[in-house]
């Protein structure tokens, strides 16, 4: 399907499709996860029932041949107990909670090399009821809570095969004070448009600019269908649309070759996407990596182009004493003030939550 935009026609992505299906025992004791089951069956993909619930057979010879197979597999898996103890996530949310772990996308800044253990396979969990349960313990009885879904996977990308993103924005349509937030790099919003959502989950895409979305964000929905599927969440009921509330993540922001124009076009297609009015809010981060995470990186895309020294950087730790390399802090004060130039002049009344 196309869809016409001001600027130019842009195609919808190809919605993602496991190789293999791997169900855990546990998984399928779960009437969520039988749930699952029968969406995958509809789909006719290849499905294996494990007899253990410990997941096996993901790796190869090397580190890029296990990447390759994990990130062609789906498993269907119950969250562990540690999943219930939740953590605080600032400044994106007060908390993360987690429908699965893993993305069906190939970025090669990807935030989530070096954080998860094991193979980079998509983990979705069964136990989806018992996890939106346990989100009533951390809500504050006088003032709105706010829980992340995003950290470990890209909720819209996996949507097809489990329908767990939808029964999160009804679960936080019917609290009170309790409110959704996830961003993705895919397209297909339709069967959320409908949704019961009462104003208590707030979509949002993460974009780039065209240099950088182009070279490093393999097997997403391009930038003009994320903005798309944005306007579609955003408008009104009355005109077709959802009547979320919506967000635009600029990450990671780069300090490529002739940053300036590139970014200035990307909120020119912004402009021209958005040109209505609606509860818009901006995320803006820059480009960082740990130790960690550029060795991962680099097993994982060893011909990439992406910028990962660290004599260009700037050293900065964390409260556990991490350390990540951010930008110098010259460079970050003059992406900052265009960021933050450009969105007032173009959207006055859309806030700025944060910059890191």
């Amino acid at each position: 399907m196309t869809i016409l935009t001001s600027a130019a026609q842009t195609s919808s992505s190809r919605l993602w499709m496991p190789e293999r299906v791997l169900f855990t025992p546990a998984a399928l004791d779960q009437p969520w996860g039988q749930k699952i089951l029968s969406r995958i069956q509809a789909l006719n993909l290849p499905i294996e029932e494990l007899p253990q619930n410990r997941l096996s057979g993901l790796r190869g010879d090397s580190e890029r041949e296990t990447y390759q197979i994990a990130k062609r597999t789906l498993a269907v898996v119950t969250a562990p107990p540690s999943h219930f103890k939740l953590s605080p996530i600032p400044p994106s949310a007060d908390w993360q909670f987690h429908l699965a772990e893993g993305c069906p996308a190939h970025c090669q800044y990807c935030y989530l090399a070096g954080s998860l253990q094991g193979p980079p396979v998509i983990r979705v969990f069964a136990n989806l009821p018992q996890i939106l349960e346990n989100l009533a313990t951390y809500e504050r009885p006088d003032t709105a809570t706010t829980f992340e879904v995003s950290c470990y996977t890209d909720p819209l990308g996996i949507e097809h095969l489990t329908g767990s993103l939808a029964e999160c924005i009804r679960y936080f349509g019917t609290r009170s004070n309790a409110h959704l937030r996830w961003v993705s790099k895919f397209d297909a919003v339709d069967e959320l448009l409908d949704l019961p959502h009462n104003g208590h989950t707030r979509c949002r895409v993460s974009i780039n600019a065209a240099p950088v979305s182009g070279r490093f964000e393999g097997g997403t929905a391009s930038v003009s269908s994320r903005l798309q599927a944005l306007r579609q969440l955003a408008l009104p009921r009355s005109q077709g649309g959802g009547g979320y509330p919506v967000g635009i993540v600029i990450a990671p922001i780069m300090l490529i070759d002739d940053w300036e124009l590139h970014y200035t076009r990307l909120f020119d297609e912004m402009s021209a996407t958005l040109d209505f009015s609606c509860d818009l809010t901006f995320e803006l981060i820059s480009h960082r990596f740990t130790p960690k995470s550029k060795e991962v990186l680099q097993t994982w895309y060893p011909h990439s182009k992406l910028d990962m020294e660290q004599d260009n950087r700037s050293t900065k730790r964390n409260k556990f004493g991490g350390t990540k390399y951010v930008y110098d802090t010259d460079n970050m004060k003059a992406l900052r003030r265009f960021f933050e130039r450009e969105i007032a002049r173009r959207f006055p009344n859309a806030p700025i939550l944060y910059w890191t």
